[in-house]
């Protein structure tokens, strides 16, 4: 019988029956096997994971690891280190980097500047470059998914006009690819924030006034219609508001929508508490409508969850003036604790927590991990249901050393990580060597 690299045994799987005690066996970067102890082949090394629970590595699509010139506030080292802390394996980062990924040249760089840096698996979106020939570009040089963010674009097209944003979609169709949407009407938002800076109004409340719930509703409404036009496969990133779930719902064959942990745990009372440190976009509602969007959740409506780890210097964080604060909050350290903590009060089933977390969006952008299987990617988390702990943001791998979870009591922790079969990430400590983690999609 063949000798295999890895045993781990005494550990708890997810399957289509429930929970079974049972081993999985590493080859090189390969699941080998998953079987009962007795029938596990020999291994160079085992691992008794004691009883705990083994899931799929988690996948985060919605991940911005900065660099370039923002490596001040995170680079693909650190954020990918916080990845792993966090369960995640896979993780899809965002183009509005500086300068933005919206040429096939800038793609191309940035990957190159990745290969050697992530500890987990990367894969990148691209902005809608300015030249309609540089789509087929950017898909050949590894793009996975396109990105829109209406709020504050990126790229140099006019996104704003529906006919340019029309003609953009149908690149992105013809390429077989989706697009990725930030739904804000973001012209609107840009004209109200003009009028209040102009004012001296610089509150948190003129803050929610410019990104109210009909800011996003109306933009949801307009991607809906221009996409429907085409057939486009539309993915719509964080969903704030309940409403827009409304509309969503209508148009299942063919959008997919994501929530985050601050839109689903957070409310409106701790983002007056907060502060900058609790500002993202779109903002955080009121309580009412958290308790709908997690219906949704529960009830199928909302696909996945992700994390939008947006990380900032905490001195940007702390401005007084709001429109001088940049919106966002580090997640990738915090997703699975706190969505861990929901399956122990038995708020959410293991099934539908790995759906969420690993399965749906491997599905949605075609990456074949987010299982645990013989031939699969060896990419899994074991995670201790029993560890209890208070949130401790000056403990993050991540460079942003805040969050609104700060002192958050949660109850179920993430202790090994494991990388196309390598241990990155063993009871909270960074073991394996710079570079483990592969950029998915690239030909290179």
């Amino acid at each position: 019988m063949q000798t295999v690299d890895l045993n781990l045994i005494n550990t708890k799987i997810l399957t289509d029956k429930g929970f079974v005690e049972a081993g999985v066996s590493i080859e090189a970067d390969r699941i080998y096997k998953v079987a009962k102890l007795p029938n596990m082949p020999k291994a160079s090394k085992t691992i008794d994971v004691k009883g705990k629970v083994t899931l799929p590595g988690l996948i985060d699509a919605h991940v911005h690891l900065r660099d370039l010139e923002l490596s001040y506030k995170e680079d693909f080292f650190t954020g990918t280190c916080a990845a792993a802390a966090g369960g995640f394996t896979t993780v899809l980062d965002m183009p509005n980097t500086q300068p933005p990924t919206n040429t096939p040249k800038r793609l191309k760089e940035k990957i190159q500047r990745a290969k050697n840096q992530v500890m987990v698996n990367v894969g990148f979106y691209a902005a809608f470059p300015k030249q309609y020939d540089q789509f087929d570009e950017m898909v050949g040089n590894g793009a996975l998914a396109f990105k829109v963010n209406l709020f504050r674009p990126v790229t140099e097209l006019n996104v704003h006009q529906d006919a340019t944003l029309l003609n953009a979609f149908k690149q992105v169709k013809r390429l077989n690819r989706l697009v990725a949407v930030h739904a804000e009407e973001g012209d609107v938002i840009q004209r109200m924030e003009d009028v209040f800076r102009k004012s001296g109004k610089t509150s948190l409340s003129h803050y929610l006034k410019a990104h109210s719930v009909e800011r996003e509703v109306n933009a949801v409404r307009r991607v809906l219609k221009l996409a429907g036009q085409v057939g486009l496969h539309t993915h719509f990133c964080h969903i704030s508001a309940a409403s827009s779930v409304n509309h969503l719902k209508r148009f299942r064959s063919r959008i997919t929508c994501e929530a985050t942990p601050h839109h689903l745990f957070l409310t409106t009372n701790e983002l007056r508490r907060l502060g900058g440190i609790a500002l993202t976009a779109p903002p955080i509602r009121p309580s009412p409508n958290a308790s709908k969007l997690w219906r949704a959740v529960n009830d199928g409506l909302i696909d996945i969850i992700a994390s939008d780890h947006a990380p900032h210097a905490s001195e940007e964080k702390q401005r007084e003036n709001i429109w001088e604060v940049p919106p966002g909050i580090p997640g990738l350290e915090t997703t699975l604790p706190l969505m861990l903590t929901q399956v122990n009060r038995g708020q959410m089933s293991w099934s539908r927590l790995i759906q969420l977390l690993a399965a749906k969006p491997a599905e949605i952008f075609h990456l074949t991990r987010g299982f645990i299987q013989a031939g699969g990617f060896a990419d899994l988390v074991i995670v201790d249901m029993d560890q209890e702990y208070e949130i401790d943001s000056s403990k993050f791998f991540s460079k942003a050393k805040y969050s609104p979870f700060d002192g958050w009591k949660v109850k179920g922790k993430p202790t090994k990580t494991f990388v196309n079969g390598q241990l990155v990430m063993d009871e909270g400590e960074i073991v394996a060597k710079k570079g483990t983690g592969r950029i998915v999609g690239w030909k290179g």
